[in-house]
C-alpha cells in the first residue's frame, strides 16, 4: 500500500499541514529562526506520529479531539526538532532531509540549532495553550498528563541518542539495540498514541494497557524497518543519504542478525502490534491501516 492510497494517512497530512501552518503563524519570530523553523517543520514527512494521535482518538470519536490536535502538532515538533538536531555536524553530518538541504546547510549550525531549540519550547506552549478549542473549556488534567508524557519522551529520545552514538564501531547485542531503539525512536512513536489515549480514555480504562503493546511494537517495528531501508533503497527514495548507516559503523539490525532475519523480526513486530488491536472491537481501522504502510513502506 502507498502512501497516496493510505487514507489515514492522507487524511492526517491535510489535518496536520493546517495546524502546523495555524501553530507557527501564532508565535513571532525574528529571522532568519523563522524561516529556519518553517523550512525544519514544512518541507514534507510521512506525518506518522500525528496520524497515530488522530488514529487512536478514533476509537473514542468525539472526545476531546482539539486536545488531541494539540497533542499531534506538539509531537510533530518535537520530531521536527530531534531531525534539526540529528542532522547537525556534531550528530550525523545530513546534507539531506525530506530531499531538501537540512537545516543547517540552508541556515547556518547556529541557526539550525536553535530553530530546534525553540521547536522544542513551542511543543510544550501548544499543549498548555487553547488552540483549535473554540471557546471550549481545557481540561488542564488532561493538559498535564499530555506534557508528563512528551516530556518523558523527549528526554528517552534523547538518551537513545547518547547510547546510539555511543555503540557507533563497536559490537552490540540485539538487548542493548532495542534499548537504544525503544528510547531514540520508539519513546516519541509511542508517545504520539499515548497522549491520544489518556485524552480520549479514563486512567482506568483497559484500553490503555493494550494500546501501550501496541505503541512499543510498531515503535520498535518503525525503527527495524527504517535500518532495513537504510541497506535495501536508494538516496532518492528516502530522501536522505542512503547506506549513511555502514558509513560511520552505527549498529543496526540488518548489521546484527542479518538483513533476511531483520526483515523476519519487522513482521513479527507488526503481528504483535495486530495482535495488541484485537482488543478492540471496532475503531481500530485506521490504527491497522497505519501499521500496515509502515511494515511495507519504502521510504
Amino acid at each position: 500500500m502507498s502512501l497516496q492510497q493510505n487514507h489515514a494517512l492522507v487524511s492526517a497530512q491535510q489535518q496536520i499541514q493546517q495546524d502546523l501552518i495555524n501553530t507557527l503563524d501564532a508565535f513571532a519570530l525574528p529571522e532568519p529562526l523563522k524561516a529556519a523553523v518553517h523550512h525544519a517543520v514544512m518541507l514534507g514527512g510521512k506525518r506518522v506520529r500525528p496520524a497515530l494521535c488522530y488514529a487512536t482518538a478514533a476509537l473514542q470519536p468525539n472526545q476531546n479531539f482539539a486536545a488531541v490536535r494539540r497533542a499531534a502538532v506538539a509531537i510533530e515538533l518535537i520530531h521536527c526538532y530531534s531531525l534539526a538536531h540529528d542532522d547537525l555536524p556534531c550528530m550525523d553530518n545530513d546534507l539531506l532531509r525530506r530531499g531538501q538541504p537540512t537545516c543547517h546547510v540552508a541556515f547556518g549550525e547556529d541557526t539550525a540549532l536553535l530553530a530546534g531549540d525553540i521547536l522544542q519550547s513551542m511543543a510544550f506552549e501548544v499543549l498548555g495553550s487553547r488552540l483549535f478549542d473554540q471557546g471550549a473549556a481545557v481540561d488542564q488534567g488532561i493538559v498535564l498528563k499530555q506534557m508528563q508524557i512528551l516530556a518523558t519522551a523527549s528526554s528517552k529520545m534523547v538518551c537513545g541518542q547518547v547510547l546510539d552514538l555511543q555503540a557507533e564501531g563497536k559490537q552490540i547485542d540485539q538487548a542493548a539495540l532495542e534499548n537504544i531503539h525503544r528510547n531514540k525512536t520508539g519513546a516519541l512513536i509511542s508517545a504520539a498514541i499515548m497522549m491520544a489515549a489518556v485524552t480520549v480514555f479514563k486512567g482506568t480504562d483497559v484500553a490503555l494497557p493494550k494500546l501501550r503493546e501496541y505503541a512499543q511494537a510498531i515503535g520498535l517495528a518503525f525503527q527495524v524497518q527504517d535500518d532495513i531501508l537504510d541497506v535495501i533503497a536508494d538516496t532518492e527514495q528516502l530522501g536522505k543519504t542512503a547506506g549513511k548507516d555502514q558509513q560511520v559503523e552505527k549498529s543496526t539490525y540488518p548489521a546484527l542478525m542479518g538483513l533476511a532475519q531483520a526483515q523476519a523480526y519487522v513482521q513479527q513486530l507488526h503481528q504483535q502490534a495486530f495482535a495488541a488491536l484485537t482488543h478492540f472491537d471496532t475503531g481500530a481501522e485506521q490504527l491497522q491501516s497505519i501499521s500496515e504502510f509502515l511494515l511495507h513502506r519504502q521510504s
